[in-house]
């Protein structure tokens, strides 16, 4: 088992399989804590974004930012000669958290052991952007930067132009693939009219 998660559940750009870790590794975690972390935020804005975007395009958004946080992570990997593998869905959960943060700035938010300090969403991304890009610049190896960066700026993208240009876009897709399944019925699963 644990050379099939090293294989497939880890991104490490001097691994054999490239392209399956880079979705696989957002569903895999290095500790109990770590996983716990993640599904907290995960957890803590779901519902707002998912509000925002409706099911179908948040699992949609979410998926992609692993692809693209994990991608960024690579290049980072790279320019700096460290091949060392990371896992873990926290550049997908840094979209989530990103695009609700872009979206309602204003909102106001609480770390979970210090609630009576508040702050505003949009200064909570401006204060992890900010730590994020000191930690990938010093070489920190606390996180996996790059990939918090990448997801952070994919959200914030993606709620600010990414739905109009892609999701919106996208109904001539669905219709030709429609299409194309109700006219070969025994290819593709659908019924014909």
């Amino acid at each position: 088992m644990r050379r099939i998660m090293f294989t497939y559940f880890t991104s490490d750009p001097s691994s054999r399989a490239l392209c399956s870790p880079m979705l696989l590794s957002t569903f895999s975690h290095f500790s109990l804590f770590h996983m716990a972390a993640n599904m907290y935020v995960l957890w803590s804005f779901s519902t707002s974004i998912v509000s925002l975007l409706g099911c179908e395009q948040f699992i949609a958004m979410y998926l992609s930012a692993g692809v693209i946080s994990t991608f960024v992570s690579y290049v980072a990997k790279m320019a700096t000669g460290r091949f060392e593998p990371s896992l873990g869905a926290s550049g997908a959960i840094m979209t989530v958290l990103a695009a609700v943060c872009t979206k309602m700035p204003e909102a106001k938010l609480a770390i979970i052991f210090l609630p009576m300090f508040t702050f505003t969403a949009g200064s909570a991304l401006k204060a992890i952007i900010a730590f994020d890009t000191v930690g990938l610049a010093l070489g920190w190896r606390l996180f996996d930067h790059a990939a918090h960066l990448g997801g952070a700026l994919f959200g914030m993208w993606y709620v600010t132009y990414g739905h109009e240009l892609i999701w919106k876009n996208r109904e001539p897709l669905v219709k030709a693939w429609h299409e194309m399944r109700t006219k070969n019925p025994g290819k593709g699963g659908g019924k014909s009219n």
